[in-house]
């Protein structure tokens, strides 16, 4: 096989959200010792979640499988009010690695219902993230999955509606649902930012810039990763083939016949060993240059809750 040249994507891998839940975990293990109980897996990636897990974290799903008076953690995807008022009431010592961006999301919801809106959820059903944005009320979120979706949307009532959806969608599939739902309600309020992350919008913008450039695209992320599926989707919707992969050992050689340059990319929950171990098989198989795309540097970081700080 021959192969010249792997382009790395830029900006690709961990985003703050990410970052922020794990050392969450990390910092619990090191100030409580182990176990650490975290409800769902703290981030969608086999390797973190394996990783934490000979570490001493304990994932579960049930609270029922939590012992009283142990230390929970809630996964960076958010939880429901009825998940966060069952731990308190199980008096449980909780640390909340909600993303900062989803808990937005979570205030928006709670501030409007105050003011008497029904919402519409874009994103997809049975996700972490959905049930735990559609768990802050008790009725009164419609999800959408796709545009034929809005059509069946049966509201209450017809004064206030607002849209929230979920952080790791496709830019472009987001837009489109969204354009309907403001077609059949012309009076729906839109969030002042959209809610989709900085981190999804800016690896689907480098892979759109890099997908005309290679013949082939490679995705680090695990299959239960919304961002890093949408990112595969996005380049085979170019007309790129792409595949994804959970670690290195997923590469198949036949992918890469008669193709002379090769994307890389990572979803945000994908850390960078992951990616440096698929560049070491791919050089195994004959690439003989990395280059690095251009691309946006992150600088956003979100501090830690209370209690895990590491005092100066």
């Amino acid at each position: 096989m021959k192969m010249h040249d792997i382009l790395l994507a830029e900006p690709r891998g961990f985003c703050a959200g990410v970052d922020r839940a794990i050392e969450i975990v990390e910092r619990a293990l090191a100030k409580f010792g182990r176990p650490i109980y975290v409800r769902h897996e703290i981030v969608h990636n086999t390797f973190v979640v394996n990783d934490l897990k000979d570490k001493g974290a304990i994932f579960i799903e049930a609270l029922d499988d939590v012992p009283p008076g142990a230390t929970l953690v809630f996964s960076a995807h958010g939880v429901s009010q009825a998940i966060q008022n069952e731990a308190k009431a199980r008096r449980f010592q909780i640390f909340d690695a909600t993303c900062p961006l989803v808990s937005k999301v979570h205030v928006e919801v709670a501030k409007l219902h105050k003011e008497g809106y029904e919402f519409i959820m874009i994103g997809h059903k049975g996700h972490p993230e959905v049930e735990g944005t559609m768990g802050q009320l008790d009725s009164g979120i419609h999800l959408v999955e796709d545009v034929a979706d809005v059509s069946r949307v049966q509201l209450q009532q017809s004064e206030r509606l607002a849209v929230v959806t979920q952080t790791t969608l496709s830019v472009d599939d987001a837009a489109e649902i969204l354009a309907a739902v403001k077609k059949q309600f012309p009076w729906v309020r839109e969030p002042k930012q959209q809610d989709i992350c900085y981190a999804t919008q800016n690896r689907q913008d480098a892979v759109k810039l890099m997908s005309s450039q290679v013949d082939v695209v490679i995705v680090v992320g695990s299959p239960t990763s919304s961002n890093s599926n949408r990112l595969r989707e996005l380049a085979s919707r170019l007309g790129t083939d792409s595949y994804m992969i959970d670690s290195a050992d997923e590469l198949q050689s036949a992918w890469l016949e008669g193709k002379s340059r090769v994307g890389l990319t990572a979803g945000a929950s994908a850390p960078e060993v992951l990616v440096q171990e698929v560049i070491t098989r791919l050089r195994a198989l004959g690439a003989v240059s990395v280059r690095k795309m251009e691309g946006i540097e992150e600088t956003i970081k979100f501090p830690l809750p209370k209690g895990l700080r590491i005092e100066a």
